[in-house]
């Protein structure tokens, strides 16, 4: 209820300040996922200012919602009221309420270059689906990755195929630029002198929706170092929805064997200096897979994700690009020991993606603006 009322807020100032004339060369950007350089909306806000430094630029970040209430429902709604242009990477719900001129262009992002899970329409119910799908209704253009997303994205943000493109997201142009790449794991190194000279194990969960206020990691953490070899460290990387909320508490029994890298602004970095990633049904493997390296799938909860959960859009064992554990001891036995993975990387990189070229950015802006 307090939620609505806030979309209800925000909304009534946006209402007033449409008043004000729509500024063509004034681009909003909704980033509540990730408002890091490394994110599709860093990147493209990037581009703009290279290409279009007389453009006008206005951010709304998460921490905007949560810290700064009067510069959340009375700035940035009057920004947002007289932008031409709209980016987003997540659902903003107050646009439901919100009517937006017919003239601006509202562009979805999104925050992953595909989905294992369900998201969006596919999973939500009640009064949550409705506000979505009227949020969704704005949307103008939905970008996505390739023509298995198209289909997928469309129906998950009840969007039109007509107005979804496939075009590659920005944020993969980075990931494959392989001196970017080397350049962001040896600058992790030199900010964290303890990385130098170690095989770094990046660890990844997805976003569980039971677990926002009550963070859990499946892993006894105590077990798991004596089983780690000395030249290796875990980096944890949890959900931004979850990281606020956990503890550091429970890694102090693991020394820098075990590091929390939850709150490092940008999780390609994190990317780039992982030699090995263990996730479960997170979309980061779209972007690890474009590095041709190793993934371990540590479904410890499959059964009950699958009948409780959301569920997934393929039959998950045959899915994903690297072998499926359910228990701690699996997931270390198959770390130590290796396994084959080059083949299913590489399988699964030719089916998720129809452009590898970079330029994903560049048909964008060429797409929205013509530049």
């Amino acid at each position: 209820m307090i939620k609505k009322l806030g979309y209800y807020l925000f909304a009534a100032f946006f209402s007033m300040f449409r008043i004000c004339p729509v500024k063509e060369d004034k681009v909003f950007f909704i980033a509540t996922h990730d408002d890091s350089g490394e994110g599709n909306i860093g990147i493209v806000a990037a581009a703009l200012r290279e290409k279009r430094p007389d453009f006008e630029l206005c951010f709304l970040t998460r921490r905007d919602e949560i810290r700064h209430p009067f510069d959340f429902f009375v700035k940035k709604a009057y920004q947002m009221a007289t932008s031409g242009t709209i980016f987003m990477d997540n659902e903003f719900m107050p646009m439901a309420y919100t009517p937006i001129n017919r003239r601006v262009k509202v562009v979805q992002l999104w925050h992953g270059t595909g989905s294992i899970k369900r998201i969006g329409l596919d999973v939500e119910t009640g009064q949550v689906a409705k506000l979505a799908a009227r949020a969704n209704k704005r949307i103008t253009h939905l970008i996505v990755n390739s023509g298995r997303t198209k289909k997928q994205y469309a129906r998950a943000f009840g969007v039109p195929e007509d107005r979804t493109y496939v075009l590659g997201l920005p944020r993969t142009d980075r990931i494959l630029d392989e001196v970017s790449m080397r350049r962001k794991r040896r600058d992790l190194s030199l900010q964290y002198p303890e990385l130098q000279g170690k095989k770094c194990i990046l660890y990844a969960p997805t976003f569980r929706d039971d677990e926002v206020g009550d963070p859990r990691l499946a892993l006894d953490l105590q077990e798991l170092k004596e089983m780690m070899r000395e030249d290796e460290v875990l980096l944890l990387r949890l959900h931004p929805h979850v990281a606020e909320n956990f503890s550091d508490e429970v890694l102090e029994c693991c020394g820098t064997s075990v590091m929390n890298m939850s709150a490092y602004p940008g999780v390609t970095t994190l990317m780039a200096a992982a030699d090995c990633l263990i996730t479960d049904y997170s979309s980061i493997i779209y972007e690890y897979c474009l590095l041709d390296r190793p993934m371990i799938f540590y479904a410890y909860d499959l059964q009950k994700f699958r009948e409780k959960g959301r569920d997934f859009y393929e039959e998950y064992e045959q899915y994903v690009p690297g072998p499926v554990v359910q228990s701690q001891q699996e997931l270390v036995n198959i770390w130590q020991q290796g396994f084959e993975w080059k083949e299913k990387v590489a399988d699964f990189r030719r089916k998720e993606f129809e452009f590898l070229d970079k330029n994903a950015t560049k048909r964008l802006l060429e797409l929205i603006f013509c530049i």
